[in-house]
C-alpha cells in the first residue's frame, strides 16, 4: 500500500511536480512496476507586507530578477541579484535592426534596456540556493518574478513565492533599500520622467499667472502694455 503526502494547495497558482511510488503485485512473482503521480506544488503571490513577514518570520530570501539598470537604481538591502534577463549585445543583423528600433523609441521614452533571456538563470539559482530553499522573487511589475518562478517550478523548487505587481506596489519604508531612488519608482526612467518635470514647470507657471491676472488685473494690464509690440 502506496502512502502519498500532499503539500497544501494554495489557489493563486499551482505547479506540478513528478513522484514516483513502487507498486507490489502479489500472486504470481511479477516484476516491480513503477508508477508516475503528479502532485501539486504551490507559489505564493503576497502582498508587500506579507513578503516582509515571508522574510522576517518564515526564512525566506530575497532574489530579485530584475535587469541589471533596475536594479542600480533601487533595491532591496541584503537580497541577491540573479537576472532574469540581461542586457543583448549579439551582433547579427538580425539584432541590431532590433536593438536600433528599441533605443529608438521604449529605450529613449521609458529608459528600457534592450534585453534577452538568461540563458544561465536557472543554474545560477541551483549553484547558490538548494531545491529546499525558501525564495521570494522580486520584480518591478510582477511579471518577470512570475516567469522566474515557472521556471524554478520546473527545476524542482516548490518554496517559492512573487509579490503581486511587484515592487512598484510597494509602500517607502517597507523594505530597506539601496540606491538612487525609491523602490517603487525604479522603472521610471527615459523622456518619460523629463516630460514629467517639464509639465509640472509649465503646469506651476500657468496657475501663478492666471493667479495674478484674477488678482492684480490692473499690475498685470500695465505688464502687458510694457510688453514690445510688433
Amino acid at each position: 500500500m502506496a502512502v502519498l503526502g500532499l503539500s497544501a494547495a494554495s489557489p493563486p497558482r499551482l505547479s506540478w511536480k513528478a513522484f514516483g511510488i513502487n507498486r507490489l503485485e502479489t500472486g504470481l512473482c511479477r516484476p516491480c512496476k513503477r508508477r508516475i503521480l503528479l502532485v501539486r506544488a504551490e507559489v505564493k503571490f503576497v502582498n508587500a507586507d506579507e513578503a516582509k513577514r515571508l522574510v522576517s518570520e518564515d526564512g525566506y530570501t530575497i532574489v530579485d530578477v530584475r535587469d541589471k539598470t533596475q536594479y542600480d537604481r533601487a533595491h532591496i538591502k541584503s537580497c541577491y541579484h540573479v537576472p532574469l534577463f540581461i542586457e543583448n549585445q549579439d551582433n547579427d543583423l538580425g539584432t541590431i535592426v532590433k536593438r536600433t528600433v528599441h533605443n529608438n523609441f521604449s529605450g529613449l521614452f521609458f529608459g528600457l534596456p534592450f534585453t534577452k533571456l538568461n540563458p544561465d538563470f536557472v543554474q545560477t539559482i541551483k549553484e547558490k540556493f538548494s531545491d529546499d530553499s525558501k525564495l521570494l522573487l522580486v520584480c518591478q511589475e510582477g511579471l518577470r518574478s512570475a516567469a522566474a518562478a515557472n521556471k524554478l517550478e520546473e527545476a524542482g523548487y516548490q518554496n517559492l513565492s512573487c509579490i503581486t505587481s511587484g515592487l512598484q506596489s510597494t509602500k517607502p519604508g517597507t523594505f530597506e533599500s539601496e540606491g538612487s531612488t525609491e523602490l517603487q519608482n525604479a522603472g521610471k526612467a527615459g523622456l518619460v520622467t523629463i516630460q514629467g518635470k517639464i509639465s509640472a514647470v509649465l503646469g506651476t507657471v500657468l496657475i501663478c499667472a492666471f493667479l495674478f491676472i484674477t488678482f492684480f488685473p490692473e499690475q498685470a494690464e500695465k505688464l502687458l502694455q510694457m510688453s514690445p509690440t510688433s
